[in-house]
């Protein structure tokens, strides 16, 4: 049996020598071809070497240490009694984020398969193989992390259903759609540039440093040490992902796909990674210290500033064309739009057909708002005051006469179209879909057609299935949805979900309470109409709505 002691007892070899002999282990025999089980319409002509010239045998210890210090956090997090002082508005949304977040990661790690199979670099393949333990070592102490928050915590329900949960309510097919894109269609533009170039690169400071930071600020201390250890790990993913797209810019074939495939990905990653995250730093959080930095200036500094200027911009130096327009249109859509703002408005009106509860926002966290964001109290200072009204067990928000409409979906990020003057309508294969941009438009309308430009693309994905959540429900009644969901409590009628954080069962919203609300699909509605009512019904849509 082969064990860590052993691997570190063999005989001295510096990492420099012992990643040089990698090469004399390749992974197939000179003399055969191999034969190419996933697709991509990329060609390689150079193999630049792995800088980061990482083996097994300092890995292994590396990664055990990093463990054993998540594992011991954990244990005195528990004899500290954490959760006397862990605020339970943060860890209520955890029961979100650590449903979606092992599905990545796990995609990730399925997604190190299809870059071995197609990138013929040998050394770039041993670092695939060390992303891909990463990715599985990530999945396992997230779900850890789960289960320990599910022991401990005041209110497991929700943590114990994640893993049937996942993939099955309004938010976390948006999750499940953002892991897929690692593993589907071109094995280039999801392993390479969705998810190493664009998610590892770009965002993963925002979901692994500032959602620590924020937990920290909110009395949980064992978050930070299980996500700042997922963190450590990525330097390497981005090693490998640079490492990647230098071979593949060497052949200039290649540049039109990765003008396509680097715009989709960035504007994916900036519809979901930021709905998100988003929501959840800025309204999962008590901590409202004004010198704290938003969501809108970390993303100015990572994002923007370390990312796009530093990374991006660069690559044009190849000869590959940056879509600039689109990073500025995201940027706007954050400042601007209030993009994550009316997302959270979105989370909070749907809280029935969720598992976790939503705290409402009081005037602390209104004017924390205001003075990083100025002008949200008059656009959402009365939906919260709505909220908190309608927290008590009566009428559901999303059905209560408060002037709020219930969005669009879109087909291609599956974020419902919040920002709702930015509504596009097409059609791709003589069906009508909706989305939120432009930019996803075209995701799905040309990105994902069978040619670009011209092109044939076999190897690209195709957007397929009954994407949206709300086509599943259309016509049900809601208590019957959240049956069906099995987002109800052991009792057989209290609901999962709540729409605040009140412990008292006297206080706590059951079946009968939401019973004769029917749910529709916007976009199934939209279908049935005749073309000059549909184009009536879009313009109102586009002109928004008012908050009573």
């Amino acid at each position: 049996m082969v064990t860590i002691s052993k691997i570190n007892s063999q005989p001295n070899m510096s990492n420099a020598e012992a990643h040089k002999r990698v090469k004399d282990l390749a992974w197939l025999p000179s003399y055969a071809k191999e034969a190419l089980k996933y697709p991509t319409d990329y060609k390689f002509s150079k193999a630049p070497k792995d800088t980061m010239k990482q083996v097994l045998r300092s890995y292994f210890a590396m990664e055990e240490e990093k463990d054993s210090r998540v594992y011991g956090a954990m244990d005195a997090a528990l004899r500290g009694n954490m959760f006397r002082d862990a605020e339970p508005r943060w860890v209520e949304w955890m029961k979100l984020f650590l449903a979606i977040i092992p599905f990545p990661e796990i995609s990730a790690a399925r997604s190190m398969a299809l870059l071995n199979n197609v990138v013929p670099n040998d050394e770039l393949k041993n670092g695939y193989t060390m992303q891909m333990i990463d990715e599985f070592r990530h999945s396992t102490i997230q779900m850890n992390l789960k289960k320990w928050y599910m022991e401990n915590y005041i209110d497991p329900a929700g943590f114990d259903i994640t893993q049937k949960a996942f993939g099955k309510c309004y938010a976390t097919t948006i999750g499940r759609q953002f892991g897929e894109g690692f593993i589907t269609g071109d094995a280039i533009t999801s392993a390479n540039i969705y998810l190493q170039i664009i998610a590892e690169t770009a965002f993963t400071n925002t979901l692994f440093v500032a959602m620590p930071s924020e937990a920290a600020a909110n009395g949980d201390y064992v978050l930070p040490s299980v996500f700042l250890s997922v963190q450590s790990d990525e330097s390497r993913h981005i090693n490998n992902g640079y490492g990647t797209l230098m071979m593949v810019l060497g052949d200039p074939d290649n540049h039109e796909l990765l003008e396509r495939d680097i715009r989709y990905a960035f504007w994916q990653n900036h519809a979901i990674v930021d709905a998100a995250i988003g929501t959840i730093i800025e309204y999962g959080t008590k901590d409202r210290n004004k010198q704290k930095e938003s969501y809108a200036e970390l993303w100015r500094k990572w994002v923007y500033e370390d990312y796009y200027r530093s990374y991006l911009v660069p690559l044009e130096k190849y000869g590959v064309k940056i879509h600039h327009d689109d990073v500025e249109a995201a940027w706007d859509r954050i400042t601007k739009s209030n993009y994550v703002h009316k997302v959270a408005q979105f989370f909070s009106a749907g809280w029935p057909v969720n598992f976790w509860r939503i705290d409402g926002m009081d005037e602390r966290d209104y004017e924390w708002f205001e003075t990083k964001y100025p002008g949200w109290h008059a656009e959402f200072g009365a939906w919260w005051d709505h909220y908190r009204e309608l927290s008590k067990p009566g009428t559901p928000i999303v059905f209560a006469d408060t002037g709020y409409v219930y969005p669009h979906r879109c087909w291609s990020c599956l974020v419902p179209v919040v920002i709702r003057e930015d509504l596009c309508v097409d059609h791709v294969d003589g069906e009508l879909y909706t989305y939120c941009s432009e930019q996803c438009r075209w995701t799905h309308k040309v990105a994902f057609a069978d040619n670009y430009n011209g092109r044939p693309t076999p190897a690209m994905g195709r957007f397929s299935g009954k994407r949206q959540w709300e086509e599943l429900y259309h016509g049900w009644d809601l208590a019957d949805v959240i049956k069906d969901l099995g987002f109800v409590r052991d009792d057989g009628k209290t609901l999962v979900p709540q729409p605040h954080l009140h412990f008292d069962d006297s206080k706590m919203w059951t079946l009968d309470h939401v019973k004769g609300y029917e749910m529709r699909s916007p976009l199934l509605d939209l279908r049935t109409l005749n073309e000059q009512e549909r184009e009536k019904s879009i313009a109102a849509y586009r002109a928004g709505f008012t908050i009573k």
